[in-house]
């Protein structure tokens, strides 16, 4: 009896469950849609159950982030972003540092560019130089370490800027065709050649030494450099053709010899044997820094006073003039340098400009010159009717020295139904990108060259047979980015492009006029050689002149035009 209450209970207690399942699974998609709380508790229980971070946790993920890995990410910062850019960019900066090594030992450039296909997509770039070479310590880290040069401390002009340019290349290849980098380098008649392989380790910004090994090469000194990469080959404006045929423009000084794929060498010979004059380097200018790196360099002077410091690490800052700055800022110029705080550094930084300081020296700069851009222009445009450049003298943006220098030729084998011929360059190297960004295209639209007998289109290039050469050289010119392909538009640099072209073209247009002048007078020349037999012949028949009256009257007739008639 016991057992049978017993079972008949769980039975019941069994179907009270499944009814109260029952009940709540209908309640959850009931009518309403509304959940249940016993399903807004399991939810929330699923949340909690999804681990939360912590500082601790975000912590270990955190590392160093070396400059090669980030611009092995972001190598479209250096332009390597697309193929074709990317082998004209490891040329250039391949070039660039052959021409910068060479005028530095005072050695006459002789340059060889040889670009071999090996795949469909896939070259093969080799420069080589008759430089002075490079030390073997030097080698691995010139070529396999991002940030690592000589010129970026340096306030002068140089070709190259950051210490990336030839290393960044060499990444690129490593990165597109997984091959190292291969490095010939000889620094004397006596000395061994040594043949490097190089690799890049990313992560550290460190090179790696592949194989290293002596080898024979038959020059006295220079280096050579190899790098496989990825790319694209093209002729046209913005391809290595063009870039090598305004470098040779640019530095007349330099032999450039040029084998681009399946074609013949081409050899760019030197127009001048005399080397540009080297830039000196000089101290920055007061006026040009920031507060924080006036504070560091006087902070880190070796100079007890503050006043010898400013004379000693900057220019145009005489004892007089440091002794003034210090007077307006109202602070000791025997106070040691280190012994002053911020608010003082800012004094002193507030100080300056109203000091009246001499603008920097310009010295630290090498213009090709006006005679050489014009040669260069001359043998780059054969035939050319008119042929004119201009030097502006040197100016100041930022405590910056620069220079403006302008070239054009007008006529010859230059298409006249097209847009002009614009080279753009700084510090002696044709920027073939980004155009429509940079000062040079700002400065050529701001000029009315309607006014110089050339058509031009709002907004656009003029439209001529012409070709417009400029050229900016500075200490630091003031690229939009990291990949050096535009000059940023300052207004003191525009202002001193516009300028330049203003001369060139009212000479252009002088000569020009003239021109048009001549043609107008060949055709009333013309017209008179034409028509006036005829009119002696109608005056004869009307007046009954004889043969000798006709020609006399016809004689006096011309003369009588040739009197009143313009001379040119």
């Amino acid at each position: 009896m016991a057992k049978a209450r017993r079972a008949r209970g769980a039975q019941s207690d069994l179907q009270t469950s499944m009814f109260d399942e029952a009940g709540d699974e209908g309640s959850e998609t009931s009518g309403s849609g509304r959940k249940t709380a016993s399903a807004r508790k399991k939810k929330a229980s699923k949340k909690k159950a999804v681990k939360r971070e912590t500082a601790q946790t975000m912590a270990t993920r955190q590392r160093d982030i070396s400059v090669s890995e980030f611009f092995a990410k972001n190598r479209h910062l250096l332009g390597f972003d697309n193929p074709a850019r990317a082998l004209l960019t490891a040329v250039k900066e391949a070039v660039d540092n052959s021409l910068d090594a060479c005028e530095e030992a005072s050695l006459l450039p002789e340059i060889k560019v040889k670009l071999v296909a090996v795949s469909e997509d896939r070259y093969q770039m080799t420069v080589e130089d008759n430089g002075p070479g490079i030390v073997k310590a030097q080698v691995p880290k010139v070529f396999g370490k991002l940030l690592y040069g000589s010129k970026f401390h340096r306030h002068r002009q140089s070709r190259g800027q950051q210490g990336i340019g030839i290393s960044a290349a060499a990444m690129y290849g490593q990165l597109t065709t997984g091959k190292a980098t291969i490095v010939i380098s000889k620094t004397g008649r006596q000395d061994q050649a040594t043949r490097y392989e190089l690799r890049i380790d990313t992560k550290k910004n460190k090179p790696e030494i592949v194989r290293e090994r002596v080898v024979l090469w038959e020059h006295d000194h220079g280096t050579a450099v190899t790098v496989e990469l990825q790319g694209t080959y093209k002729k046209g404006r913005r391809s290595v053709d063009a870039y090598i045929e305004q470098t040779a423009l640019a530095n007349p000084h330099a032999t450039i010899i040029y084998h681009a794929p399946k074609d013949d060498p081409v050899v760019y010979e030197r127009v001048s044997k005399e080397l540009p004059e080297l830039p000196k380097e000089i101290q920055p200018h007061p006026q040009s820094v920031e507060l924080g790196v006036l504070a560091q360099i006087l902070t880190d002077a070796p100079e007890t006073q503050l006043s010898a410091a400013f004379s000693a690490n900057f220019s145009r800052m005489s004892k007089k003039v440091s002794d003034k700055v210090c007077e307006v800022a109202k602070i000791s110029p025997k106070i040691s340098p280190r012994r002053l705080d911020m608010p003082q550094f800012e004094r002193l930084h507030a100080a300056i400009p109203k000091v009246k300081i001499l603008a920097p020296p310009t010295n630290c700069l090498s213009p090709i010159g006006q005679e050489l851009i014009t040669k260069a222009l001359e043998q780059r445009v054969p035939g050319a009717e008119f042929v004119d450049a201009c030097t502006r003298s040197p100016t100041v943006y930022r405590g910056n020295p620069f220079q403006v220098e302008v070239g054009l030729a007008y006529g010859g084998n230059l298409p006249g139904d097209q847009l002009v011929e614009l080279h753009r360059l700084a510090n002696r190297v044709p920027l073939q990108y980004q155009q429509s960004a940079c000062a040079t295209s700002k400065a050529v639209l701001s000029v009315p060259w309607k006014n110089y007998q050339v058509s031009q289109s709002s907004g656009a290039l003029p439209t001529a047979p012409m070709l417009l050469f400029v050229h900016l050289v500075s200490v630091w010119v003031p690229f939009t980015s990291e990949s050096k392909e535009a000059v940023a538009p300052y207004d003191d640099i525009i202002k001193e492009m516009r300028l330049a072209f203003m001369d060139v073209g009212r000479r252009l247009g002088v000569h020009l006029r003239k021109k048009r002048r001549q043609v107008d007078e060949a055709k009333k020349r013309a017209y008179i050689d034409a028509y006036l037999p005829h009119v002696g012949i109608a005056l004869q028949d009307i007046l009954g002149l004889s043969e000798n009256q006709r020609e006399k009257t016809v004689e006096n007739l011309k003369e009588a035009l040739e009197k009143t008639r313009r001379k040119v």
